[in-house]
């Protein structure tokens, strides 16, 4: 396929094609996002992968049918994020709240993120996807924990995407955990609690060297955060799909793409041109 030409890009532009294309040989962004300014694309996306369920219960199946689904589309969306330059992808895969579900639906979900591990490994690897694991691991089932972490440990030394996955996560746990980091530091006298600053806790969080996510995604339609990197999303553009997860395509994730694009992100400030 012939590449759109790139000699009328602007200098930011270029260096943000330049970027990308040094992580991804073969994306093709502006072929994909044809009118999009490439700085515009999002470095860090995160996702609320919600709607398997309902999903499944629609089409008269078991809730774990819809989850067994929805697994086969993170492929998909890691494809699209690689193809235009997104460098980190962090999908919410089980919360903490999630344990107060059926616990046929629990051993389920553990029991696929097992074989999610295990057979996705070599792919992901060969495909240079480095896969991080974000959430507490207490409580987590001893084979579930094993291969998530068989799964970081093949993956390490990749340098293509990023994928989280925020597996027995909280928001909520997640603060809390590193402010009784912080606060033991300081009562053993390794720091001095009056240098505990905003850098500092965000470095104490699951996320640490990860830049903030710039856009969240939530499939299924409802409007809420659910308890998510609630300290990294302060600022993310944030987006609500009626599309169920199983069923989000590349096409609705990039038309999503194209509206945050369109968007003014001010951070507290005010539009250049006011």
């Amino acid at each position: 396929m012939t590449q759109p030409a790139t000699d009328s890009l602007d200098p930011a532009a270029q260096a943000a094609l330049d970027r990308i294309k040094a992580r991804y040989p073969q994306a093709d962004p502006i072929g994909l996002l044809p009118g999009v300014d490439l700085t515009k694309i999002p470095v860090h996306i995160a996702m609320i992968m919600d709607g398997n369920g309902r999903w499944a219960q629609e089409r008269g199946l078991p809730r774990i049918k819809g989850h067994h689904c929805g697994a086969k589309n993170v492929q998909v969306m890691l494809e699209a994020c690689a193809a235009i330059g997104v460098e980190v992808l962090t999908l919410y895969s089980f919360s903490t709240e999630n344990w107060s579900r059926p616990d046929d639906e629990i051993q389920g979900l553990m029991e696929m993120c097992v074989a999610y591990c295990e057979h996705e490994r070599e792919a992901l690897k060969s495909n240079n996807v480095k896969v991080r694991v974000l959430g507490r691991r207490e409580g987590m089932p001893k084979q579930a924990l094993s291969a998530l972490d068989s799964l970081v440990e093949a993956t390490k030394d990749c340098t293509g995407i990023t994928m989280c996955l925020a597996v027995n996560y909280g928001g909520r746990d997640e603060i809390v955990d590193a402010a009784r980091s912080l606060a033991a530091k300081a009562a053993s006298g390794e720091i001095d609690p009056d240098q505990i600053d905003a850098a500092m806790l965000a470095d104490s969080l699951t996320t640490k060297g990860l830049p903030d996510p710039d856009l969240l995604i939530r499939t299924g339609g409802d409007f809420r955060v659910s308890n998510y990197l609630l300290w990294q999303i302060s600022y993310a553009e944030i987006m609500v799909t009626d599309v169920q997860w199983p069923d989000f395509s590349q096409d609705e994730f990039y038309g999503m793409i194209r509206r945050f694009a369109g968007r003014s992100r001010r951070f507290g400030n005010i539009d250049s041109e006011s």
